[in-house]
């Protein structure tokens, strides 16, 4: 007979005796009622009631827990191999009442499953997190690695290990930023992205272009640069929570770097003739004003405006190329904003009056003195304010307006009512070389203009942003700090009036200073 079999005779054994056992006790009650106290048969039939209640509930009470114990004793083995559940005491089969060998034979059966099961699943791991063994992993002739929910290298092959000129099995087993020192051309650096991704997101994927590898074995002009893209996975059984593949372009980023330095090393040529050039227009504006017709001097104040215009231009292209060399340099001294301001808007006013446009200034009162580089910032509202005059379109004012906010740093707008930006292009806006594909053949421009205020502002401790609407014009605002908290923060400085401070157009990622 099987234990099955066995283990339901058992019950209806069981079910046979608790039946007769009632009937009995109910026959019994009748013929004491009816015989020994001589009960009327309505008496009778209320106290054969209550007995039949009495005894079908104790029945069942005493019934349930020895029935249910078998079942009782499988759940309890399932939840002592289960792995949240693992402290679980194991059932003493010994102790089980009823069908004892259909449950010995059940949990044993369960042990060994689950013991299979495990057995398998550590070989399984063991192979599929050996990335070693992987053909594609080790034969991919891009480099590639893998890391963990730590940031720790769980992989890198050996495309890899000679593109960095480090040792394969060094690298494993090390904090990413340890060993790759990445720098990227704005904000959105792989570290933001991974943070973002963690927080938000279950599968993600990016794509950055232009990043550069900073290896301290090698000079500042030949260090690899490449394009990078990432995968993250959240819930991967194996662990490989991401994966980074890297695409060599270091000559074609370089013949870049080279081309954007034989054009500053152009450009330079041209500051000494631009400078005679407007020096000998001033002189004619003065000697000449008001000997000649109105036509003649019309004609000097637009040279005058076009000499400024080429004058920006070739400031522009240096200021890049020396951002780009590391070689920038910014001097940040007690300044009154106002004054710097109204100062660097004066010197757009030709321009704007040239295009029949009126740049109106409000300053708030009571400003505070802000630690700045006045050359540089100049730069910057300049910069904003010759953007507004080329895509004001038919508007014929700009706004500029400066104020303090609630954070206490000191902010400044430029508001035109011209054409705007379309949507997709605002991401883009403040990037190198970026210029909206619907105006660039109307209006001129070297896309480096908003780079080089934002890496400006970057460098001042400040922020640029820009809200905009197409057909309804921009706003261009960004912040400067008042002199006693860039003073606080000071990085180096030989006099107290004077701060020094870089600035560059690559930005690290930020765990590089956490590890």
């Amino acid at each position: 007979m099987n234990h099955l079999q066995k283990y339901i005779n058992q019950v209806r054994s069981h079910l046979l005796i608790i039946l007769v056992a009632n009937n009995a006790f109910l026959i019994g009650g009748w013929w004491y009622a009816h015989h020994i106290q001589h009960l009327s048969d309505i008496n009778t039939l209320i106290l054969l009631g209550s007995c039949a209640l009495v005894l079908t509930v104790g029945f069942a009470f005493l019934s349930t827990s020895y029935l249910v114990s078998p079942l009782a004793a499988v759940w309890r083995a399932v939840l002592h191999i289960a792995p949240d559940t693992a402290d679980t005491q194991a059932p003493n089969l010994q102790k089980i009442p009823l069908g004892r060998e259909l449950i010995v034979s059940l949990v044993t059966h369960i042990y060994q499953i689950a013991s299979i099961t495990n057995t398998i699943e550590k070989i399984a791991d063991k192979e599929q997190t050996n990335l070693d063994h992987d053909f594609i992993a080790t034969s991919l002739p891009l480099p590639l690695v893998v890391l963990n929910k730590e940031d720790t290298i769980i992989f890198a092959n050996q495309a890899l290990a000679q593109y960095i000129g480090q040792n394969k099995t060094d690298m494993e087993g090390k904090n990413v930023y340890s060993v790759l020192d990445m720098a990227f051309t704005n904000e959105q650096t792989f570290d933001a992205w991974h943070r973002n991704a963690r927080t938000n997101k279950a599968v993600a994927a990016q794509m950055w272009e232009r990043v550069r590898l900073n290896l301290p074995d090698r000079e500042q002009t030949n260090q690899p640069q490449f394009d990078l893209a990432a995968y993250y996975n959240q819930d991967n059984p194996q662990g490989f929570e991401t994966m980074l593949v890297l695409f060599d372009h270091t000559n074609q980023y370089a013949q870049d770097d080279q081309a954007m330095s034989f054009v500053a090393l152009a450009v330079h040529e041209l500051r000494t003739p631009l400078t005679l050039l407007r020096g000998y227009i001033e002189a004619f504006q003065e000697e000449l004003a008001g000997k000649v017709d109105p036509e003649l001097e019309d004609f000097m104040k637009k040279m005058a405006v076009a000499a400024g215009q080429l004058s920006t231009f070739v400031n522009t292209i240096l200021n890049v190329s020396r951002i780009e060399n590391n070689q920038f340099t910014l001097q940040l001294h007690k300044e009154s904003w106002k004054d710097v301001l109204e100062n660097a808007v004066s010197a757009m006013h030709a321009r704007a009056e040239v295009r029949g446009i009126d740049l109106q200034v409000s300053v708030d009162d009571n400003l505070p003195e802000v630690g700045v580089d006045r050359v540089s910032i100049s730069e910057v509202i300049n910069n904003l304010i010759d953007n507004a005059i080329k895509y004001s379109g038919t508007s014929d004012r700009i706004m500029i307006r400066a104020y303090q906010t609630k954070d206490g740093v000191v902010e400044t707008t430029v508001q035109d009512l011209g054409v705007g930006i379309p949507e997709n292009a605002v991401p883009h806006i403040f990037e190198k070389f970026y210029r909206n594909h619907r105006n660039r053949a109307q209006v001129g421009g070297t896309g480096l203009g908003l780079y080089l205020a934002k890496v400006i502002i970057g460098a001042h401790g400040g922020h640029i942003w820009v809200r905009s609407h197409e057909g309804e014009g921009s706003t261009f605002g960004f912040t400067v700090q008042p002199y006693n908290q860039v003073a606080g923060r000071a990085e180096s400085s030989n006099n107290k009036s004077e701060i020094v401070r870089n600035a560059h157009g690559w930005i690290k990622n930020h765990s590089m200073y956490r590890r």
